[in-house]
């Protein structure tokens, strides 16, 4: 029975690609294995009201723009072309007022765009990012981020500890939970899936797709920054390319 249980948590650790460079202990490949079970066992409820503890956490530390900023009447704008909700969940635009080029959502709809990504944009290339992060949540892929970074994170502990997910957690811990989710990396597929998604949905509200592509061009001249997007797979140009060809076929 040992043997079996070191094997799953194995399984689990490879998966998780926690355990990088560690040798295989029993015991902690059983704690591993139980940190998988526990991150792929939250409910719809559970992410939702992290989500709701991350953004708030989020928000406390970062500067939001007004509501008679420019920056913020722009994403409204933005906003009104794309609808206020994903899969039936209300969206709540706010933009961070900082240099850093990124753009993120969240499964209870909190969405948050940076001001050095509407900087260097226009607005339908900021639809098109919008779009794409709008598509991660459509698609359940940010909640399978929550569930990794979750696993990954202090707040697991103190959330068992505590008898669940509503326990309470320090800012410290909420806020290396936070980082971790806002800065995870999808998968290629999750990536391409997401740009189909925001294409098909600027179509599907009547407004010009082509702004994705001059958005991934642009990405793709930049070299560093806090952006989960430069890092991400495939290339921008890549990227770019791919929605020009459905351009050029209307499909």
């Amino acid at each position: 029975m040992k043997t079996i249980r070191v094997a799953l948590a194995a399984a689990a650790c490879g998966v998780l690609a926690a355990c990088s460079g560690m040798s295989l202990d029993p015991n902690s490949l059983v704690q591993s294995g139980s940190q998988a079970v526990q991150a792929a066992s939250l409910t719809d409820s559970d992410v939702r009201t992290l989500s709701d503890k991350s953004c708030a956490q989020l928000d406390s530390e970062n500067q939001i723009a007004p509501a008679g900023s420019p920056y913020t009447k722009r994403l409204n704008k933005i906003a009104s072309q794309l609808g206020d909700n994903i899969n039936g969940v209300p969206v709540n635009y706010k933009v961070y007022i900082t240099k850093d080029v990124n753009a993120w959502a969240m499964a209870n709809g909190c969405m948050r765009v940076y001001s050095g990504l509407m900087d260097m944009m226009t607005d339908d290339e900021v639809r098109g990012v919008v779009g794409h992060e709008m598509g991660h949540v459509a698609l359940g892929h940010t909640k399978k981020a929550m569930q990794v970074a979750y696993a990954a994170s202090a707040v697991r502990s103190v959330a068992s500890s505590a008898g669940g997910i509503t326990g309470a957690l320090s800012a410290s811990q909420l806020g290396d939970f936070s980082e971790k989710l806002i800065n995870a990396q999808f998968s290629q597929t999750q990536e391409s899936a997401a740009d189909d998604y925001s294409f098909d949905i600027q179509k599907k509200k009547g407004q010009d797709p082509s702004g994705l592509v001059t958005a991934f061009q642009k990405l793709a001249k930049l070299d560093g920054g806090k952006s989960s997007m430069l890092s991400s797979h495939p290339a921008s140009a890549a990227r770019a390319q791919h929605i020009q060809q459905r351009i050029a076929s209307n499909k």
